[in-house]
């Protein structure tokens, strides 16, 4: 097999006259892989499509058509050789032709194609097109034939197997994409070639690792000798005869006492080569590498005495999930590097989460994506990319969602992170709660793909693998799709409608999405957006909030907990710690409540673009103050105060193999740090569970309800919580004394508590863009210090990090004008 790749000399042109005057007849140069937006920001002939309101300004290139064109060298056939022309991704509605013949037509972003070229490859020059034309022309095509079906957003995403993000989200921009957006390379061959491995990977019952490898030949014309595959796996080898003309082998290879992969914080991640060799005579034909991992992973449905649970269960233990949904890292996603996706993951385990899942509006990741999972121990819940939409049943849709998800189960399944395939995102839950039934009037929506055609492929393809329809989704015939009693479950009630506090109204067997809006971090605010006066409903800070109501809903959710801020930079910080604030309530809810509660999927972890969203990382790769949130609530070990019925109790909760052996204080003390009362226990919390603590009962009982803190601290874990909401609380305002100064490679700041501090936090990004603290969200009750460490290449005076603006607490927002932000909605 040689393999020519074909990424150099590309140019670009636009074919419809309907485009700008310094677009129009232009051809510029290519990136392949790459997008038509990133080809002319790089000319020079568009705005950055992120500044601003520059998205709005880019609406034309939804009807643009565009032509690729690039010349390669490459010489004849030769007798008995094959030539196959590879595209690994084509973005989205493209023709191909090769010196002036036609090869075909694509119209799926998700899927490779391959095409015979023997009959059109000249020896010489060559010239290759690839001529896109308007993803979203071709939707309404569709869905003009095929009859409306509902959706969420502006345009018909469900018409097309394209990104539906694409297309603009709540949380993304109207910037639809087009080009040549994975690999492309020129394959010759001859005799035989791997056209599928597809290895089912399990443990025996007594330790011996088993790879069932499923091997598809593809024959040249005429061939006729035997082949042998050369299987190796870590140090065991298999060698198989393959006579000729025979397309299709299965063998299998045993690894005795095999290492078993585990989840980030219960053990190791060992990855075994697999190596696939095809051989004719001496001669090596083709060849494919992968890792794997053996391991074992279930979902147990078994009917309680609570519903239906929905646990994950890896190597027979049950894991409770700590996740986070994951959208595509950048709306352009060519720009996403292994090096970014492994910065991504490392930051989502520095958060303690052991789960990402894949979410149904985006893609199936790349494979440096699964790769960097699999090292680092992080399960992958994989959605089909099917959300929030009714989507036909009948062609072109089918044939294209069945090829995709064929492909991309077999190129996925290979990977020990992958836990799980999930049918779609709230598809379900649509139909049940949306109003669809009566705008589809009998005509398709997709329960089909959900109950037959994906189960099916999964079971054909992937066999050791759960497989649920949807997300939320009960197992049970007859149940609301969200019930709280079985599977999964969605909480957008808050956010949407409620207070965070009313997390607490639901005990789920797993939610598998809730969360709260913030801002970015400042840096990459004011990097990318620069309204003059910067405010929350300034014009392009609206163009960057495109939640319905966004910031409505904010300025709701902050007035029940915090202090309504006028000035920008306060409304900020006030707004990502209600973010922080919101989620980390609902974290510790749901923990507490293990192993009824069996998980938990934070929407989101990242950001696609520079926008106001529910992530805890932005689009420039900044921590929030959620991501420290989250990492305090996920912690292996945690202290909760939780109601239980009509009583307060700490709930310890012990995510370790080992038993915590706690020694325990619990006291109540005013914000000036007066002890009035106080009580030392040892208890011991058994591995992997919790365990309720009943209180003292002069413990929850305060004498000033408004100036008084619980405290319940291990050597490991701290829990605090004042008796009344931060807006009714007699704070110090200005609570905190600190004093900086240089060490290698950063900061250090000395962090003073003359009373009681919450959320103490270093906006260290203010400072210089590149800062980080070392944590934030830090309780301090009065006369404690603390030192920060802060991260940053920059030369600043030390001084700057103790700024009112950058070194904060929740009490400081008592200090500022208490006026409502201007026409937030």
């Amino acid at each position: 097999m040689i393999r020519q790749y074909l990424h150099d000399g590309w140019q670009l042109t636009a074919t419809t006259n309907e485009v700008p005057d310094n677009v129009r007849g232009r051809t510029v140069p290519a990136s392949v892989p790459g997008s038509t937006h990133l080809d002319l920001l790089a000319s020079g002939l568009i705005t950055d499509p992120f500044l601003d309101r520059a998205e709005e300004e880019l609406a034309w290139t939804h009807r643009a058509d565009w032509r690729y064109s690039t010349q390669f060298l490459a010489a004849a056939v030769t007798s008995g050789q094959q030539a196959d022309l590879v595209f690994d991704g084509l973005d989205t509605i493209a023709s191909v032709e090769l010196n002036g013949h036609l090869l075909g037509h694509t119209a799926n972003m998700h899927r490779s194609h391959r095409f015979d070229v023997r009959p059109f490859l000249l020896d010489g020059a060559n010239d290759l097109t690839v001529s896109f034309s308007s993803a979203l022309s071709h939707a309404e095509k569709v869905e003009a034939a095929l009859g409306r079906r509902e959706h969420v957003n502006a345009h018909p995403f469900n018409m097309i197997r394209k990104m539906a993000c694409s297309f603009g989200w709540d949380w993304g921009p109207d910037l639809q994409t087009a080009g040549i957006w994975r690999p492309v390379r020129l394959e010759r061959w001859h005799t035989a070639r791997l056209a599928l491995v597809r290895p089912i990977v399990t443990v025996a019952p007594d330790g011996t690792g088993q790879v069932e490898l499923h091997v598809d030949v593809e024959w040249a014309q005429d061939a006729t000798e035997t082949l042998t595959l050369l299987i190796t796996v870590g140090a065991h080898k298999r060698t198989v005869v393959v006579p000729a003309g025979q397309t299709t082998v299965v063998a299998r290879v045993d690894v005795p006492g095999a290492e078993l992969w585990w989840p980030a914080g219960y053990g190791g991640q060992p990855l075994y080569n697999l190596d696939v060799v095809l051989r004719g005579g001496s001669e090596q034909l083709d060849s494919t590498a992968k890792r794997i991992g053996f391991r074992t992973i279930t979902v147990d449905t078994t009917p309680d005495e609570h519903g239906t649970p929905f646990t994950i269960v890896v190597n027979d233990k049950p894991v409770f999930v700590k996740g986070a949904n994951w959208i595509p890292d950048d709306h352009f996603l060519t720009r996403i590097t292994r090096d970014r996706l492994a910065r991504r993951v490392g930051q989502a385990v520095a958060a303690h989460v052991n789960l990402l899942r894949v979410w149904g509006g985006g893609i199936y990741e790349s494979d440096d994506f699964y790769d960097v999972c699999d090292e680092r121990g992080v399960l992958v819940w994989q959605d089909f990319p099917l959300a929030c939409a009714a989507y036909p049943e009948e062609e072109p849709v089918r044939g294209e969602l069945e090829a995709e998800a064929r492909e991309n189960v077999v190129r996925l399944m290979s990977h020990a992170s992958l836990a799980l395939w999930n049918g779609g995102n709230e598809n379900l839950w649509g139909f049940a709660d949306w109003g669809w039934p009566e705008q589809l009037d009998g005509r398709t929506w997709g329960l089909g793909y959900y109950d037959d055609l994906l189960p099916g492929i999964v079971a054909e393809l992937d066999p050791t693998r759960f497989y649920c329809p949807s997300s939320p989704y009960s197992p049970v015939d007859g149940v609301h799709p969200n019930d709280e009693n079985h599977g999964t479950r969605h909480d957008w009630h808050v956010w949407n409608q409620a207070p965070y506090e009313h997390y607490r109204d639901h005990v789920p067997r797993f939610c598998s999405e809730f969360g709260f809006q913030g801002p970015p971090a400042w840096s990459t605010l004011t990097r990318w957006i620069h309204d003059q006066p910067l405010t929350p409903d300034s014009p392009s800070f609206l163009t960057h909030q495109k939640a319905e109501d966004g910031n409505g809903k904010l300025a709701r959710g902050l007035a029940a907990h915090l202090p309504v801020q006028s000035a920008f930079e306060d409304w900020h910080w006030a707004t990502q710690l209600n973010q922080a604030r919101a989620v980390s309530f609902g974290v510790e809810h749901f923990r507490s409540w293990w192993p009824r509660t069996a998980g938990a999927i934070v929407w989101q972890l990242n950001d696609c673009w520079p926008v106001t969203s529910w992530a805890a990382i932005d689009s420039e790769e900044r921590v929030k103050p959620l991501w420290f949130g989250l990492r305090h609530a996920y912690a292996p070990r945690l202290l909760t105060f939780q109601p239980r019925g009509d009583r307060l109790v700490l709930v310890a909760v012990n995510d370790h193999d080992e038993p915590w052996d706690a020694h325990l204080t619990l006291e109540r003390q005013t914000f000036r740090g007066v002890t009035l009362h106080l009580t030392r226990l040892r208890r011991t919390v058994p591995p992997r569970s919790i365990l309720e603590l009943d209180l003292d009962e002069a413990l929850p009982r305060p004498v000033n309800d408004d100036a008084e803190v619980m405290v319940a601290t291990t050597a490991e874990a701290r829990a605090i919580l004042p008796f009344r909401e931060d807006v009714d609380l007699a704070y110090d305002p200005r609570p905190l004394s600190a004093q900086a100064h240089a060490v290698p490679g950063g900061y250090e700041v000395e962090v003073r508590a003359g009373s009681f501090a919450r959320d103490v936090t270093i906006l260290a990004d203010r400072v210089a863009p590149d800062a980080v603290a070392d944590d934030s969200l830090v309780p301090m009750l009065a006369g404690e210090v603390r030192v920060f460490h802060i991260r940053t290449d920059a030369f600043v005076d030390p001084a700057a990090f103790t700024d009112p603006l950058v070194l904060r607490c929740a009490n400081d927002l008592r200090a500022t004008d208490l006026r409502a932000v201007p026409d937030a909605r």
